[in-house]
């Protein structure tokens, strides 16, 4: 462990001794808030892995807060089931290689334009997103392929704009495409359970009318942004055509396991998109699905390779956060907190108090590299905000938050598909600021106008 982990660890250490322990009477609220402030500490400053600073929040937990037992209750949670599930159906679809076919054949559609592949690679995005529900998984796919595209092109002519534009909208579009569709990120999984759980109408459906409008009219804008800030050169197409067919001829004639795992796929979208007809939760069907993948002769695969795709420390990492959220609301820290911010702006107008909490959102999100972390404490205040001040309501308010909070636009350390991107070398801390600065104003834009005249007018009026 290095300098820097240790002072952050006896940091830990202290808070832990002088609140948490049993020579400390203070109010249960005080106790939470330092919980948070350890497990924060231990997360953003990766003391310790992921899924072991989780397990020492467990135990903080249960000796402080709630009996084992219930601490334990939030890992059955079905949305942690349905994280686990879509580890399966999205690594199935990749194993297969029907991911990197559908991706090369959309890239196709741009005929070799390097206008046209930097939008249709963002609409790739939104595709993948249905189909591929974690954004490393995501970026990691389409940045391989773009690299390949991208070295091809300079062997002709430097293009380092239009690799500005492939990269840098890589790392933005995943995040934001991940929050299209309630299963598009282990964030957007999270968001969706607590505000199922405050709106029961909300479905898989529900979701992407909510999200897609916001989402598909941000790519818009983002597009002509890269346009004037990374002025595309002119390529030759052929080569990017070239390059795109000779890969699609290498993966060959569409396979018997793709074929099914489209069935597969397919199916359980239809029951998602369904749900309100037949009643069984999102979490279920996703169960269903991943089951189906790994079915003697109906699956492409089986469980000894599946099991080993599924990304363990993040479930238990996922679980905890659930975890903390409960005992944040459970203890009444939420409630205290927002009671403070509700009192503070008591004479302000909703359109302010909005405006001032979405903004501190923004801040905020600078400095968290783990968006499900910063979930946990940003939407759950939102909630009860939304509740407390007339004018808002809860649901508006956190779907305002989840969106503000999803991208990361102006660091690299923002996100790990920032780190991914930014491996390849195509562009610098400074082009990222640059557009950043420009996009992140978009965004809020989008976000407001999605509050006031999309989500307010037609789905929160009554």
């Amino acid at each position: 462990m290095n300098r820097k982990k240790m002072i952050l660890f006896y940091i830990t250490v202290i808070l832990y001794l002088f609140f948490l322990t049993p020579i400390f009477f203070g109010d249960i609220k005080v106790k939470a808030l330092a919980t948070l402030f350890i497990v924060q500490i231990l997360w953003i400053g990766r003391v310790f892995p992921l899924a072991f600073s989780s397990l020492l929040l467990i135990l903080i937990v249960s000796l402080t807060f709630f009996s084992f037992e219930e601490t334990l209750s939030s890992f059955g949670s079905g949305i942690v089931w349905l994280l686990f599930s879509t580890f399966i159906i999205s690594n199935a679809f990749i194993e297969t290689g029907l991911a990197s076919r559908i991706s090369l054949n959309m890239l196709r559609l741009s005929r070799g334009s390097g206008r046209l592949l930097v939008f249709i690679s963002f609409f790739l995005m939104f595709v993948l997103s249905i189909l591929i529900p974690s954004n490393i998984g995501k970026g990691s796919l389409v940045t391989s392929i773009f690299d390949r595209i991208s070295k091809s092109m300079e062997k002709i002519s430097a293009v380092p704009n239009l690799s500005k534009s492939l990269f840098i909208g890589v790392a933005y579009i995943v995040a934001i495409s991940g929050a299209f569709v309630a299963t598009g990120a282990g964030s957007t999984i999270y968001a969706y359970g607590l505000l199922a759980s405050i709106s029961p109408d909300l479905n898989y459906l529900n979701w992407m009318i909510y999200f897609g409008p916001p989402t598909f009219i941000f790519i818009i804008i983002l597009w002509v942004i890269f346009l004037v800030c990374f002025p595309p050169e002119n390529v030759v197409k052929t080569v990017v055509m070239n390059l795109i067919d000779e890969r699609v001829a290498k993966l060959g004639k569409i396979s018997k396991p793709e074929v099914k795992i489209i069935i597969i796929i397919g199916f359980t979208l239809l029951l998602w998109v369904t749900q309100s007809l037949h009643g069984y939760s999102v979490p279920m069907v996703g169960m269903l699905g991943a089951t189906l993948t790994i079915m003697p002769k109906v699956g492409v695969w089986d469980w000894t390779k599946a099991k080993s795709k599924i990304d363990w420390d993040m479930i238990i990492f996922f679980g905890a956060t659930i975890l903390l959220s409960s005992m944040l609301i459970n203890t009444g820290t939420i409630e205290w907190l927002a009671n403070l911010l509700v009192s503070y702006f008591a004479l302000q107008s909703p359109f302010i108090v909005l405006f001032l909490f979405v903004i501190c959102t923004a801040i905020l999100r600078i400095i968290f590299v783990n968006v499900i972390g910063f979930m946990t404490i940003m939407m759950p205040l939102g909630v009860t905000i939304g509740q407390s001040i007339s004018g808002l309501t809860s649901l508006g308010v956190a779907m305002a938050v989840f969106l503000t909070g999803v991208p990361g636009f102006l660091l690299i350390t923002q996100s790990p598909v920032h780190l991914i991107s930014h491996s390849y070398g195509y562009f610098s801390d400074k082009d990222l600021f640059r557009v950043g600065i420009i996009s992140l104003f978009f965004w809020l834009l989008v976000v407001f106008g999605s509050v006031f005249f999309y989500w307010n007018q037609i789905f929160f009026k009554n």
